[in-house]
């Protein structure tokens, strides 16, 4: 069994409006494929339209609570798991609070004044774009986590992860975090998360990475990774390996990069190993809005029970598997991994 709290999660809670689109629809609001950006000026009259299709769902989504939902389900422990992030006081954010309930996840909400964070999903032939206006999302504030009955989420806490995201909102929520795994010798993970992150939150993402003992993320993002700090390399596996050999010189060093229907590579130790992903057909497949997210908290599952790297990647492959056969990140009422 897995203590209470054994997780923690930080991030952007976002609902998530996602349809179905025509490639029109990607055009009018200049969205590209299987691409993650933050809402500008532009994109704002999006959100009413999606709404307004009879095929719209809404759910509760940003990256790092898919995760930690994900990690809930595969546990089925209530309240292994916990989570912050920040809300409006709307009807929106009041679906976030119900949701995470239902979802076993122990959430602290900082709510704020402002409206609770939406991101747009717009799928495509299976594949999504995703368009964030992170609203609340955007006011977390350190003073909500010293909060002592936030901090004591983070004292329970013995592996502890935040999706890159968060780095454009709270850098120094994620260090203060990252600082006090570090003395307490708990695992701290991130994900690169898109290829915006990489290259215009540069400094604030090598200095979390400094502190990380895991990295996560797919092969998109690594290359423009690799293309920003000028390693001169496309090889996912060169990339992984110099990723890993970044990371806490005091822990456990990995890097583990997605890459679609392809292995998953992991770097650890100077060496790469590469399991097979489960192999699904074209029409299988839904949607691909948070098979990233699911692949983490699967992998993150494991972890936790401290089993092998084989089972952390089985796990994230199965939990990625059942995620893109259905609409957003959603699942069954129980796991089938065994």
């Amino acid at each position: 069994m897995v203590s209470e709290g054994i997780l923690l999660g930080m991030g952007n809670p976002l609902l998530d409006i996602s349809s179905p689109v025509d490639e029109e629809f990607l055009k009018k609001y200049e969205i590209q494929l299987n691409n993650a950006i933050i809402a500008d000026e532009k994109h704002l009259p999006m959100y009413d339209e999606l709404a307004a299709k009879p095929t719209v769902e809404y759910i509760a989504g940003g990256a790092t609570q898919n995760t930690i939902r994900v990690a809930q389900w595969m546990l089925q422990t209530p309240g292994a798991t916990s989570y912050m992030g920040s809300i409006g006081k709307d009807k929106y954010g009041e679906e976030m609070k119900k949701n995470a309930q239902a979802y076993g996840v122990n959430a602290h909400y900082y709510e704020v004044d402002v409206p609770t964070g939406t991101c747009a999903v717009c799928v495509t032939g299976g594949e999504r774009s995703l368009v964030a206006n992170l609203a609340a999302a955007n006011h977390y504030k350190p003073e909500h986590l010293t909060r002592p009955e936030n901090w004591a989420l983070v004292e329970k806490a013995k592996y502890i992860y935040i999706a890159g995201f968060f780095l454009t909102v709270s850098p120094e929520s994620i260090m203060l975090v990252a600082e006090h795994a570090a003395k307490n010798n708990k695992v701290f993970s991130m994900n690169l998360s898109a290829t915006f992150i990489c290259e215009f939150y540069t400094k604030a993402q090598n200095d979390a990475l400094k502190c990380c003992d895991y990295i996560f993320g797919n092969e998109t993002e690594a290359k423009k990774y690799a293309e920003v700090h000028k390693w001169e390399t496309e090889n996912v596996e060169e990339i992984a390996l110099k990723l890993a050999a970044l990371l806490k010189e005091s822990g456990r060093k990995t890097a583990v990069i997605t890459q679609g229907a392809d292995p998953v590579i992991v770097a650890h130790d100077g060496k790469v190993t590469k399991y097979p992903v489960i192999l699904l057909p074209q029409e299988k497949i839904v949607d691909t809005n948070g098979a990233g997210d699911a692949f983490v908290g699967g992998f993150l599952s494991q972890l936790v029970q401290e089993k092998s790297m084989e089972e952390c990647v089985r796990a994230g492959c199965y939990a990625a598997n059942v995620i893109i056969q259905r609409s957003g990140c959603t699942y069954p009422e129980k796991p089938d991994f065994n």
